[in-house]
């Protein structure tokens, strides 16, 4: 486990251009530290905090099923057919910009429905939803923290995955 994690802040760390080293000095902790850590695969929880702050996260518990302690924040307030249209036309565009997925709710909500996409028979070839999931919300893709999504999310799998395959089946239609 503290292996995936310090792997996931390793890939923010060089998102943000920093070495191991710029990492480490980030943290407040000597570059042999973050080395010892990672051939040790075991941390304790002030350098692994130190670690994440130190290329711009946090670290936050969550229950057993993958969600977060604070349960309310997992899912949007309210799910409108505006925003499923969003969402529909984002992966039917192949768009996997971050940025673009979390204005539309929370990191695990949208990451349960880049994991549904990734998870569906041939609509994600290259992948590239599967690493969005991870990027949105680390650990969505496990099978509790999926099972919970899928029992919680206002999104339909019956219904969203056909209507993101009719979409798929449209010709695209190029701009003047």
């Amino acid at each position: 486990m503290i292996a995936a994690l310090l792997e996931s802040m390793s890939r923010h760390a060089r998102r943000q251009g920093m070495t191991d080293r710029q990492w480490a000095q980030a943290a407040g902790l000597r570059h042999e530290t973050l080395c010892r850590v990672r051939r040790r695969e075991s941390c304790d929880a002030h350098t692994l905090e130190a670690l994440a702050r130190g290329c711009g996260l946090s670290i936050a518990l969550r229950t057993d099923c993958g969600g977060s302690v604070g349960e309310e924040a997992s899912f949007p307030a309210s799910f409108t057919r505006e925003t499923e249209e969003r969402l529909l036309r984002l992966c039917a565009l192949g768009d996997t910009t971050p940025e673009r997925w979390r204005a539309l709710g929370p990191g695990f909500f949208v990451a349960g429905v880049a994991n549904l996409v990734a998870s569906a028979n041939g609509l994600d070839p290259d992948g590239r939803f599967a690493r969005l999931a991870e990027a949105l919300h680390p650990g969505v893709r496990s099978v509790p923290a999926f099972t919970h999504w899928l029992s919680r999310s206002p999104v339909r799998p019956g219904r969203f995955l056909p209507m993101l395959r009719h979409l798929l089946r449209q010709p695209r239609q190029v701009p003047n």
